[in-house]
């Protein structure tokens, strides 16, 4: 399975269907709902991927809510790598794969968390469960059993960032603030959510949705490019979005965009506006 350092980033629907079987292949189903916190495991128990397990956003990829950290603070390493060593996976070598039906909104927290933790190979489904459903490709209700894997992880700490050294940064010269949230929200004109309307002062609007088109695809490597052109010659780009979820998406398309520099808000604005 040799594959190059962008290809890993992700695989197609026909690529998977040929390694359903291939045990050095582990699949992760994301799906889930902001609205219907159940919604995505309801929609894994009718039918997913053979072969794949469910990770919960609020039960496996983030951990409780306190009165500081966002909404979806990160989980605890020792509890998620369990999880995944459950699927099978023997770091480093498996390959993740991970998907949803929410243009990567989910999968991209795994792929993020997994590399995060210091597990590089993890990739994105292109097109999620909505392209491989519309392919024809196999699907099953049939849930499978806990596997022993090893997974030891080995945190990247500086990959993440929190309020206080947010604050810190946010004037220096060469770091950027990038909110990945939508315009309306950045602008403070809607916020279904968080208690306060804005962004963090000095932060660039970059949409996470714009890294797929509208049916999930992600852009290939040359438009992830051009879309960060201006800013390939910062230091250090700090990503966040709302809890620190879809900031995950662009990430991934930083990845993508052969730019390493950037770090994770993981708070994001839910923790940011805590203290306002």
């Amino acid at each position: 399975m040799t594959m190059s350092k962008i290809d890993t980033f992700v695989v197609s629907a026909a690529w998977l269907l040929e390694h359903l079987d291939d045990p050095a292949v582990a699949i992760a189903d994301c799906r889930f709902s902001l609205a219907d916190s159940e919604l995505g495991r309801q929609q894994y128990l009718a039918a997913h991927i053979p072969g794949a397990y469910h990770l919960d956003l609020n039960r496996d990829l983030s951990s409780p809510v306190q009165k500081h950290g966002g909404r979806h603070p990160l989980p605890d390493p020792a509890a998620l790598a369990s999880q995944i060593a459950a699927m099978g996976v023997i770091s480093p070598q498996t390959l993740v794969v991970a998907y949803d039906d929410s243009r990567c909104a989910f999968a991209a927290r795994l792929w993020w968390l997994l590399r995060y933790l210091g597990h590089d190979r993890v990739a994105i489904l292109d097109g999620g469960w909505k392209n491989w459903q519309q392919a024809g490709y196999p699907t099953t209700n049939v849930i499978p059993s806990a596997k022993n894997g090893s997974f030891v992880p080995e945190i990247r700490p500086h990959w993440v960032l929190n309020w206080a050294e947010v604050q810190e940064r946010q004037d220096l010269p060469g770091v950027v603030l990038v909110d990945s949230r939508e315009r309306e929200r950045y602008l403070g004109d809607r916020e279904p959510i968080d208690p306060v309307a804005g962004h963090i002062p000095g932060a660039v609007n970059y949409p996470w949705q714009e890294v797929t088109d509208a049916d999930g695809y992600l852009q290939p490597a040359n438009v992830q490019r051009d879309r960060w052109s201006d800013l390939t010659s910062a230091a250090e780009i700090v990503v966040y979005c709302g809890s620190g979820v879809t900031a995950c998406v662009n990430l991934l398309s930083l990845e993508m965009a052969g730019i390493t520099t950037s770090k994770l808000y993981a708070g994001s604005w839910s923790d940011w506006c805590s203290y306002l």
